[in-house]
Formats: C-alpha cells, structure tokens, sequence
C-alpha cells in the first residue's frame, strides 16, 4: 500500500507541474473561454476524482463495500482521462495541437497511475474481505500531509476549471478571455 501511496504523491507532483505549465503557463486554458470549455469539464471532473484519492487514501482505509466505491473512483478516473485525450486534440487544434512534452509527461502520468494500480488493488482486495468500515489511515504523518494537500491543490484547480469553463468573470485571471 505504501509503495501505491508514494507512486499517487509523485503522480500528484507531475500533475502539478503538468496543470501549471501546460495548461495554465502555455496554453492558457481558462482563457480560451468556450473553445475549452469542453477540455475544462473534463478537467474539473478529473480534479474531483483525484481530490477524493488524495483524500480518501490519505485518511481512510475503504474497507468491505467502500472498497467497491474506491475501485468506482479509479475507473472513473480512467474513462474520463482517455476521453480527456480525444477532447484535447481537438480543443488544441487552434494553438497547433497539444504540446509534445505535455503528451510525453501524460504517458509518464498513465504510467504512473497504472503503477499506482496494481500495488493499490492487492490492498483493494484485501479490504474487500473486511468489514465495510472507514477505517482511520496508518500513513506517515509526513505522506499524510502531502496527499491532502494535494487534495486541496488539486480541487481548487477543478474549481478553477468549472468557472473558467462557465466563464464566469475573473476566472481567466491572469490571462485575458478570448471571447
């Protein structure tokens, strides 16, 4: 479990990076307005997912059912990447398609997740057998910390995308709005 918490924090460090200097820095995604709105959702719930991970895994151990209920969070996360993947092209078409190091660090970051997959699901397994509980976590304080803050960093970006994606005025700051 321990190993899958660690791949999860790197993952969440890449996706930082990933967040601020691909979406925000270079193509200035809150500021497309509709053009992104789509990309944005998707974006947005793709946050959500990761915060209730981040969160989640940093807090609980998802015993009996909850375990059902994790697995449902981690496949959600993977259909809405991969159609993350078909709406990005086409949102990026006017800024000369998405950059080759962000598709480089999204492979990293699949790879990561799919890393982070196969230590989680043993545990997963294991919790299933249990009695459906959320139990308090035993992770170190130190690695405690860091996945919920990377909860919040990474819910506050989801909410950052649902206002750009709603253009709601002040939501591109601080880039200008396309429209």
């Amino acid at each position: 479990m321990i190993t899958a918490l660690y791949l999860l924090a790197l993952q969440g460090l890449i996706g930082a990076f990933d967040t601020l200097y691909y979406h925000e820095w270079k193509a200035k995604l809150p500021a497309l307005g509709r053009r992104a709105a789509k990309e944005l959702r998707l974006h947005a719930v793709r946050d959500l997912l990761y915060a209730i991970l981040f969160v989640g895994l940093a807090l609980f151990e998802w015993r009996g059912s909850w375990a059902i209920v994790l697995a449902a969070v981690l496949a959600l996360e993977i259909v809405f990447t991969l159609w993350d993947f078909v709406v990005e092209v086409v949102v990026r078409k006017p800024l000369g398609d998405v950059y080759a190091g962000e598709r480089v660090t999204h492979a990293v970051m699949g790879i990561l997740y799919g890393a982070m997959l196969v230590f989680l699901l043993s545990t997963l397994g294991d919790w299933w057998m249990t009695t459906t509980a959320l139990t308090e976590s035993t992770v170190s304080p130190a690695l405690k910390w860091f996945l919920l803050l990377m909860g919040v960093g990474v819910f506050l970006s989801g909410v950052r995308d649902t206002l750009a994606s709603l253009e709601l005025p002040g939501s591109s700051w601080p880039w200008r709005g396309s429209t």
